[in-house]
C-alpha cells in the first residue's frame, strides 16, 4: 500500500516529467484501489463508468470526481469512529457545502506536507506571525471550515501569533502596533484570505493613516479573488496597495480548496502557480474532457496522493487555467507551473473570503 513515509521525504520540487508520472501513477493507483474497496459510493461511481484499474496505465486515465459531489454525498473511505475531524468547505447561505472526513493519518499527512511546500518558501525557522483574521474561527477543533482549516494550518507556522482582526472584523491597530514593536527588524510573516485582507487590513489602514512597517515581512494569502475581480482589481494592483500601506513586498498567493486540504499550489517569485511532487494539475478540454496541451485554456483537474480517509484523490473542480509549462519555470522549481482563468460559466461562489462577504456585507 501506500508508503507515506517515503513519499514524504522526497523535496516538494525536486522530480522532472517523466519520473514524477511514474511516482504519482503507483500512488494513485493504490489510492484508486484502496478507495474502491473500502468507499461503497466510489465503487459504484467508477462501476457505473466501467472503470477497470487494472486499464490504468497513468494516473491521467484515472476518472476524475466533480468536486460538487462532495456537496451531494457522504464519501468516506474509513470507519464512522476514525473520523478525527470534519471539514466543510465555503458556501453562501442557501448552498449546500463539501464534507471532508478525515482520520488521523490523512490529517497528519496534510501537516508534514503544508510544512514542507512553506518552508520551501520561507525556510524552516518559525516566525512571529500576523494573521489577518478573528481567532473566533478555531472555537471547535472537530469541524472547520474552509477559512478556519486554513488559519488553523498556517498558523503552526508562527512562534508567536497575533489575530489582527477582532470578532466583529476590526482591525486592533493597538495590538499590532505592540506586536510589531516587539519583534522590531524581525522577518514577520502574515497570512489571510485574499478579498478580507483588501477589505479589513488595507482599506481600514488607509482610513486610519496608520502605516505599520512590514518591509521585512512574508505574506501568504489565498481565495477570494473573484470580487476583487467584479472590482477590476487585478494581482498586480492589490500587491501594490500592500506596499504602499505597509511597505510589503514579499506576497505570495496559493490556490487550493477544502477537498484536497494540505494540497496547495504555490504562486512563486514569477507570478505562476506551481504543482508540488506531491500534486499536479491537468487541464481538460470542456467539449470531451481530453487532455489540452500548453497554453490552452481548459477545466482544471486536480490530483493528490494526500487523501487516504476519502476519495478526493483525482477531482475535477469549476475553474478555468491554462498550463505555462513543465520543469522550466524561471524560478528554478521542477513540475508544472500554471495560471487560473476563474470560475467556468454557473460555478458557484466558493472562495473562503467571497463567502465571508456575502454573508456580511
Amino acid at each position: 500500500m501506500v508508503d507515506y513515509d517515503k513519499i514524504l521525504s522526497i523535496e516538494p520540487y525536486s522530480l522532472k516529467k517523466k519520473e514524477k508520472e511514474i511516482f504519482l501513477t503507483k500512488i494513485l493507483k493504490d489510492l484508486t484501489i484502496y478507495h474502491c474497496q473500502n468507499s461503497m459510493e466510489y465503487r459504484k461511481i467508477m462501476d457505473s463508468l466501467g472503470f477497470a484499474v487494472e486499464e490504468i496505465e497513468s494516473y491521467y486515465d484515472i476518472p476524475a470526481l466533480p468536486v460538487r459531489l462532495f456537496k451531494e454525498y457522504d464519501l468516506k473511505s474509513i470507519k464512522q469512529e476514525e473520523i478525527q475531524k470534519t471539514m466543510t468547505s465555503s458556501g453562501t447561505t442557501g448552498q449546500a457545502v463539501s464534507k471532508i472526513y478525515v482520520d488521523k493519518l490523512t490529517s497528519g499527512n496534510q501537516t508534514k506536507v503544508l510544512t514542507k511546500i512553506i518552508s520551501s518558501y520561507i525556510g524552516k525557522k518559525r516566525l512571529p506571525m500576523v494573521i489577518l483574521d478573528t481567532s473566533a474561527l478555531l472555537r471547535n477543533r472537530a469541524a472547520f471550515t474552509a477559512r478556519g482549516a486554513g488559519i488553523l494550518g498556517f498558523s503552526m507556522f508562527g512562534r508567536e501569533k497575533f489575530y489582527a482582526l477582532n470578532e466583529e472584523m476590526q482591525l486592533d491597530i493597538e495590538g499590532m502596533k505592540q506586536f510589531l514593536k516587539k519583534y522590531e527588524g524581525e522577518e514577520i510573516l502574515l497570512f489571510g484570505f485574499t478579498f478580507m485582507i483588501w477589505k479589513y487590513f488595507c482599506a481600514e489602514l488607509r482610513e486610519k493613516a496608520y502605516r505599520p512597517d512590514l518591509s521585512r515581512g512574508i505574506l501568504i494569502h489565498g481565495g477570494g479573488w473573484k470580487k476583487l475581480a467584479s472590482q477590476n482589481i487585478t494581482s498586480e494592483m492589490f500587491q501594490q496597495e500592500l506596499k504602499d500601506v505597509c511597505g510589503i513586498k514579499k506576497v505570495f498567493d496559493y490556490y487550493g480548496m477544502v477537498e484536497q486540504t494540505g494540497t496547495i499550489y504555490m504562486e512563486c517569485e514569477q507570478g505562476n502557480y506551481h504543482t508540488s511532487v506531491f500534486s499536479d494539475v491537468i487541464i481538460r478540454r470542456t467539449e470531451d474532457f481530453s487532455v489540452a496541451g500548453i497554453g490552452e485554456e481548459g477545466m482544471i483537474e486536480v490530483v493528490s496522493v494526500l487523501p487516504k480517509s476519502y476519495p478526493g484523490h483525482v477531482l475535477l473542480t469549476e475553474d478555468k487555467g491554462v498550463i505555462l509549462g513543465e520543469d522550466d519555470c524561471p524560478c528554478g522549481r521542477c513540475g508544472k507551473y500554471f495560471r487560473i482563468n476563474g470560475r467556468i460559466k454557473n460555478a458557484e461562489i466558493r472562495g473562503c473570503s467571497d463567502t465571508y462577504a456575502d454573508e456580511y456585507r
